[in-house]
């Protein structure tokens, strides 16, 4: 008999490439110096959160008695928070939730934890589409779930429908989407949700059962030329919507995020109190109390995303002046090029012979692109355009 679970010591030694480019690009940078390594592993903010947090964090630490403010909250998350959240929410979107719909996680991996470990019993399938974030994968083996993935659509980043439809089946429990997404920088449009909801429905009825849909929307506030991230629930009910304020705020470390379950949803108590009870077996209760406050006081702030669309714009023109085939981002703080040859993974370790530092798209099931991370100082995407021309001219 084993000492340890198998696959948890399986996942505890699987090295993370996107960990180990950003480890190596550290040791570039021992070595060479910062300035000259292009580092687009990671998708860590690369601008400070705005002012209103620290004022707002400050004030509730002068204000708010000194035991309370460090104590725990309701499990389910302070209650005026949730007020709060609930508050934003219906100005932002039109939309109108109860504050005991929400239930504040640790941040969107724990909303989707949550999720996940609360809706699924062992062997049912949740549709994910390409190109999707790793850890989609892991949460969902991890609930007992399978994951059944779709190609990708590389001309627009959208769904295809034929090849979604053709998946659906019986032992469908959910559908995960991720927009705007990482790694493409996509935004779904209306047309597109109004679409995906309408076949929900259609085959919800068919197969007897509700097929759910889980949207992952940590990158909601980052879009670009006026484009509107579409609110999921007001298309369909049977919504779980996973939020952080990770990226909005830069406060990946804070841990902040929450599960909105609507109000409308079929069997609302059950799958709420499934949420509720799942976050509790992993132990996802209570989340930071001072940020838990700090977050909903803020809700409707950003930080100064304009920074993000201005690196993109230079490495959009950069490299398609190079010959490169990029879509371009809508929105998060990613683009999703096709690399020069067909193997992406033998093109990225190429591109550390130059000190670029760029995710190989396979791991993000999507081989021949990849994932550039431009939340980095605007100077660096500037200066990493000649690195880029010399990694194009090795390939021509």
């Amino acid at each position: 008999m084993s000492n340890v679970n198998k696959r948890a010591m399986g996942l505890g030694m699987q090295r993370s490439i996107i960990r180990d480019l950003f480890e190596f690009g550290m040791k570039r940078v021992a070595e060479v110096g910062a300035e000259n390594v292009f580092d687009f592993s990671i998708g860590n903010p690369s601008v400070p959160a705005p002012s209103s947090v620290n004022e707002t964090a400050i004030r509730l630490l002068q204000e708010m008695d000194p035991v309370a403010i460090h104590g725990y909250t309701s499990a389910q998350g302070d209650k005026d928070a949730r007020r709060r959240i609930a508050e934003s929410i219906g100005k932002s979107f039109g939309y109108t939730i109860s504050p005991d719909s929400l239930y504040i996680a640790t941040g969107a991996a724990g909303a989707l934890c949550g999720c996940l470990n609360g809706l699924l019993n062992p062997g049912e399938e949740v549709i994910v589409f390409a190109p999707y974030f790793p850890e989609y994968k892991v949460f969902i083996e991890g609930a007992g779930g399978k994951m059944q993935l779709i190609p990708a659509d590389i001309e627009h980043f959208q769904i295809d429908f034929e090849r979604f439809e053709a998946v659906l089946s019986s032992n469908t429990k959910a559908v995960l989407i991720n927009s705007p997404n990482n790694p493409s920088g996509a935004v779904y449009s209306e047309d597109t949700i109004r679409r995906l909801a309408q076949i929900l429905k259609d085959k919800s009825e068919e197969f007897g059962h509700v097929i759910y849909l889980i949207s992952d929307e940590p990158y909601r506030a980052i879009a670009f030329d006026g484009v509107k991230v579409p609110w999921v629930p007001s298309y369909y009910g049977n919504t779980l919507v996973c939020y952080s304020w990770s990226k909005a705020l830069s406060l990946p470390g804070e841990r902040i995020g929450y599960v909105a379950v609507p109000d409308e949803m079929e069997d609302h108590d059950e799958v709420y109190a499934a949420v509720a009870g799942a976050s509790r077996s992993l132990g996802y209760v209570c989340p930071p109390s001072l940020f838990q406050r700090v977050c909903a006081m803020c809700a409707e702030d950003t930080s100064d995303i304009s920074v993000y669309e201005t690196n993109r714009n230079i490495l959009v023109k950069g490299l398609r002046d190079l010959g490169f085939t990029c879509v371009e981002p809508e929105g998060t703080f990613y683009m999703f090029p096709q690399t020069l040859i067909p193997d992406d993974l033998a093109f990225c370790e190429k591109a550390k012979d130059f000190d670029l530092l760029i995710v190989p798209g396979s791991g993000f099931g999507c081989p021949g692109h990849t994932r550039i991370s431009y939340c980095v100082p605007t100077e660096r995407a500037e200066r990493s355009l000649e690195a880029f021309a010399k990694l194009a001219a090795f390939y021509k």
